[in-house]
């Protein structure tokens, strides 16, 4: 395993010029360098080394779970940084600009300043890191593979709890039990159990609400497992859906395997998005599809790339995207259908095993 983030790190190594050094602070980025999450201290790359700064908390645990670094414990961070950046003779410090707070960078540039050593927070180290995350791993495969199952395994079970007189909020507790109880450290996100009118709203929040018969009832739902996120969303009627009801779902769903057709290495990730939209504009539901078709998923559950009509991106073999096309009508209902894949040369492997054909219970 430590090969695995040598390799991550000599990568970033190879990014740097001389004498300059990449501080990491966000807590995700950390953990993919090093194989410890942690919310405290940062991770310091120069040219031929690589630091793991942690105050006492996490000290014991970053010496037997940090990977292809040196774990330096801290009593005031900065101090310690400048020490290494004298020692490595370092003249210019990279950091990632989305994640570093304008107080923290007004306070280790004023600090750094005195010492000769300049503070670059240009966004380049940022495309960097996510260069290298996007195209996943075969271990970061199985691990978001392995948190789908759970997931889906959680998403059965809820489902027999499914019925009407429950809470939504009653059942996104026993989803996020079921998940945890199978072998989840986390939820992926505030998980989404929703009915009836509600289910128009692409983010719902869960309330006491209960479901009825004749409701859509909308799942979103994804685990974590050992930092890695899934994300499913599928739709359900309750007792029976109406005629209206199954002409929502047979759009979505259409636009929703014509997507999955599109995916493979090479593909225009904006060209994806538009084969979805363009089935539910033709069907006269255009202005009620109003988010992107997917996301990248990996340690984050929004990442790159981004399956949108704005996306730049092209898909490449190892990236994870999630394919979720919706129609949302406000005070009657919604429907949305999502999978989560991995693109490959030739199409893709998709992680969910769910059925998308609707389902009454």
């Amino acid at each position: 395993m430590s090969a695995l983030f040598d390799k991550r790190i000599k990568e970033l190594c190879g990014y740097l010029e001389d004498r300059t050094a990449a501080l990491i602070t966000n807590e995700v980025n950390i953990g993919y360098f090093t194989g410890f999450f942690h919310s405290e201290g940062c991770f310091l790359v120069t040219k031929e080394n690589a630091y793991l700064l942690v105050d006492f908390r996490y000290y014991e645990a970053a010496q037997s779970r940090a990977q292809a670094c040196t774990v330096i414990c801290f009593e005031k961070l900065i101090d310690s940084l400048c020490e290494i950046f004298q020692k490595e003779n370092i003249r210019c410090v990279e950091v990632e600009a989305n994640y570093m707070t304008l107080g923290r960078a007004k306070l280790f540039r004023e600090k750094w300043q005195e010492k000769g050593i300049a503070l670059l927070s240009d966004g380049e180290l940022d495309k960097q890191i996510e260069k290298q995350r996007i195209i996943k791993d075969q271990t970061e495969i199985e691990k978001i593979s392995a948190a789908q199952k759970i997931a889906e395994k959680a998403y059965l079970e809820m489902l027999n709890d499914l019925k009407p007189g429950v809470k939504e909020r009653c059942l996104s507790a026993k989803l996020e039990y079921y998940m945890k109880q199978y072998g989840a450290e986390d939820i992926s996100f505030d998980l989404i159990t929703i009915t009836g009118k509600k289910t128009s709203l692409p983010h719902g929040v869960p309330s006491d609400d209960v479901v009825k018969e004749g409701d859509f009832f909308t799942c979103d739902f994804g685990a974590v497992y050992e930092g890695y996120h899934s994300d499913t969303t599928r739709t359900v009627a309750v007792g029976y859906a109406t005629d209206a009801m199954q002409k929502i779902y047979d759009i979505v769903l259409r636009a929703q395997l014509s997507a999955l057709e599109k995916i493979k290495a090479g593909a225009k990730c904006c060209e994806i998005d538009k084969t979805a939209r363009d089935i539910i504009t033709d069907e006269g539901f255009g202005k009620y599809f109003g988010h992107s078709t997917g996301h990248g998923v990996g340690l984050d559950i929004h990442e790159a790339p981004r399956v949108s009509m704005k996306s730049d991106d092209v898909l490449l073999p190892g990236m994870i995207i999630t394919d979720e096309p919706g129609i949302y009508l406000p005070e009657k209902f919604g429907v949305r259908i999502e999978d989560m894949l991995c693109v490959t040369e030739e199409g893709y492997v998709n992680f969910v095993d769910l059925p998308k054909e609707l389902i009454i219970l």
